[in-house]
């Protein structure tokens, strides 16, 4: 007689990850690029998952370097991987970063770069087209995507480049146990800045539930220390070991972020890694979508075979209704 296992959706979604030692062996030596320093926790979640995966598969990290500190000349070995953090902020929305890949992509023409999951969304077709031209100039570039939308539109823009469709690098830090018993009902997650949607503050005039995001997860202090970093860090060459000072401050305010998770039994929002980090944790959520489709094509693509999952349907008050009522 067979013997079927029951294999939980997110050990898949962990295991998926694996298949990028395709392209960064087991054991390679990196430098690992556009680490987040910032107080955006979803960041910081993929972030640890990234650390995590190249300790899990004894990938050694030889240098880091964020958006703020680096240098405009680095001499990185030949035989060294470039690795870029993976995330949101592919496209231009955020050109800070879009410039940082585009430049090491022109700087470092004979090594291997690598991107780890990203959405792609640009406002601009010209500026797509010129990213792509950029991109399609160099011989070993990598790039993972996170949806099948962003797969669809990076192959065919990037045809020069190796791409790839995995989930997003939280994944790997699968499971995480709750830090206590849930005593209260419903954390509203929402969003706060441009890519907030009108079905979100719909929702929000039903006023049920705590209401938090990123910005206000942290304290006054925390996100003052966090300021006081990032000015340091642009500084650069302190006498002080900041990126290992940041990286054990990021360990505490991921960890906030997972105290204040456990306190619910049921999470709405419209973060996507409020959405990844409840299914983590194997926390019932309802996921909303973002203003271009990146949560719905997330989930999708990813987890819509979470039994504790689900999306919110757009514009329909009933199923709000349904939802709220659910844990009420």
């Amino acid at each position: 007689m067979q013997i079927i296992r029951n294999v939980h959706p997110m050990d898949g979604l962990k295991s998926k990850l694996r298949q990028i030692l395709n392209v960064i062996p087991r054991g390679s030596n990196i430098y690992y690029l556009d680490y987040p320093v910032h107080s955006n926790g979803g960041d910081l979640l993929i972030m640890k998952g990234t650390e995590a995966f190249f300790k899990d598969y004894d990938i050694r990290v030889r240098a880091r370097y964020s958006v703020l500190d680096f240098p405009e000349t680095l001499i990185i070995p030949k035989d060294h991987i470039i690795v870029l953090h993976g995330g949101g902020n592919f496209g231009d929305l955020y050109p800070a970063h879009q410039k940082l890949r585009e430049k090491v992509i022109t700087r470092y023409p004979h090594h291997r770069i690598v991107m780890l999951p990203q959405t792609i969304f640009y406002k601009s077709e010209s500026e797509f087209d010129r990213t792509a031209q950029i991109f399609n100039g160099h011989r070993d570039v990598h790039l993972y995507v996170r949806d099948t939308l962003s797969l669809k539109m990076a192959t065919e823009k990037f045809n020069k480049c190796g791409v790839y469709l995995m989930p997003d690098m939280a994944h790997q830090l699968w499971p995480i146990q709750s830090k206590s018993a849930p005593g209260k009902d419903l954390l509203c997650f929402f969003r706060t800045d441009i890519e907030k949607t009108g079905e979100q503050e719909q929702l929000e005039r039903y006023g049920r539930g705590d209401y938090l995001d990123w910005t206000s997860l942290y304290n006054r202090l925390e996100k003052k220390s966090i300021n006081a970093i990032v000015r340091m860090m642009k500084k650069g060459n302190g006498p002080l070991p900041m990126q290992a000072i940041w990286g054990k401050y990021t360990d505490y305010l991921v960890d906030k972020a997972i105290k204040r998770f456990s306190g619910y039994r049921h999470v709405q929002t419209s973060r996507l890694h409020g959405h990844i980090l409840s299914c983590l944790m194997d926390k019932p959520n309802t996921l909303l979508d973002n203003s271009y489709g990146k949560n719905s094509n997330y989930y999708h693509t990813w987890t819509s075979g979470i039994q504790t999952a689900q999306l919110a349907a757009n514009n329909e008050e009933q199923q709000v209704d349904s939802n709220a009522s659910q844990i009420s």
